[in-house]
């Protein structure tokens, strides 16, 4: 194996990422080394292509970036245990501490030292990436390792949408990126009556309506309480998964949510906004703030979910060589596609 590989680094304090050479990195005791057969382009890379504020304060420069990948084991450090050269592996990209309360009691997501590749370490743009084998997630054979690529954000959508029971219930879920969709195909599967996904771009919602058996909806053409009555339903939604980020659907969410509704939020807000706690209060809704997937819970239960049927792979859109890559980018900053995967084999 040569000791030079290529890789996707954020070079320049500036926006863009450039194909560059970089060493194989070497690997310690516990930890393996990753051949990259196919990576995800996520939203956090394109605000780290864009360089926007959040990306200044955060990513260091140069920095390997991406975080979502599939690929196989080709070396092992010697402590490793429980894997093999040529297994067929994603991973947690979250690198946790382990002396936290958080990380002691198990609860590993939640641990405040929490550092992710691709963002604070160097990521999965590249031709192999060292990882911890406490990160590891071994691939079954039927998921392969294109819907491996994206397992990360499909682990969003799912402890997004596990956040409340869903069984019976009326979903609204306000934006339609590939992460939303995602949730909604969830909340179908695992036995929501009604789902309702909102966004006021027609391309997502028409691949939201391919992906999964939803009800796809522009706030700005058809009013949300319409929707409520034509659905048979008597009083709003049961539970809000919110992935937007935007404002005015998360007051929207509230106004169509029943008495004691409980909401997941995901997105992310840009700054501070305003919120009329007021209604919240007194319609008494719960709302949960989730953040990335429970380890290792959610990578147990959306792989079980996958090999039971759930079928998310019409949520990419595009499949690009990694040479292409700048043509992967522009197709997710225009804002209208789903997932753009990238071969690195």
């Amino acid at each position: 194996m040569t000791n030079q590989m290529k890789a996707l680094v954020k070079a320049r304090p500036e926006p863009g990422l450039w194909m560059e050479e970089r060493p194989v990195p070497e690997i310690g005791p516990e930890d393996v080394l990753i051949r990259i057969h196919k990576t995800g382009i996520c939203g956090t890379d394109i605000h780290i292509w864009n360089w926007d504020d959040w990306a200044q304060r955060t990513v260091p420069v140069p920095l390997i970036t991406g975080h979502e990948f599939a690929g196989e084991i080709v070396d092992m450090g010697r402590n490793v245990e429980g894997l093999a050269i040529g297994q067929r592996v994603s991973g947690e990209g979250h690198l946790i501490g382990k002396s936290s309360r958080q990380s002691r009691a198990g609860r590993f997501h939640l641990d405040p030292a929490t550092r992710g590749i691709g963002v604070n370490e160097p990521g999965a743009f590249a031709e192999y990436l060292r990882l911890p084998a406490f990160n590891v997630v071994p691939l079954p054979d039927l998921i392969d390792d294109e819907i491996g690529a994206i397992l990360d954000p499909l682990g969003n959508a799912v402890h997004t949408a596990l956040s409340f029971d869903l069984v019976g219930e009326d979903v609204l879920v306000t934006g339609a990126g590939p992460i939303g969709i995602m949730a909604a195909a969830v909340a179908r599967h695992v036995g929501a009556r009604h789902v309702v996904i909102t966004d006021l771009n027609s391309d997502r919602l028409a691949l939201a309506a391919r992906v999964a058996d939803v009800v796809p909806v522009n706030p700005k053409e058809q009013d949300l309480a319409e929707i409520v009555s034509e659905l048979g339903m008597k009083q709003g939604f049961d539970v809000g998964l919110e992935m937007s980020g935007n404002q005015a659907a998360l007051d929207q969410k509230v106004e169509a949510m029943v008495m004691g509704g409980r909401i997941a939020l995901l997105g992310i807000p840009p700054g501070k906004s305003p919120v009329d706690w007021s209604r919240i209060v007194f319609k008494a809704i719960t709302i949960k703030g989730v953040y990335g997937r429970e380890i290792f819970e959610t990578w147990y239960k959306m792989i079980a979910m996958l090999e039971n049927g759930l079928d998310v792979r019409a949520v990419i859109t595009h499949r690009l060589s990694v040479d292409d890559f700048r043509k992967g980018f522009e197709i997710m900053r225009g804002g209208s596609s789903g997932k753009v995967v990238l071969d690195w084999t």
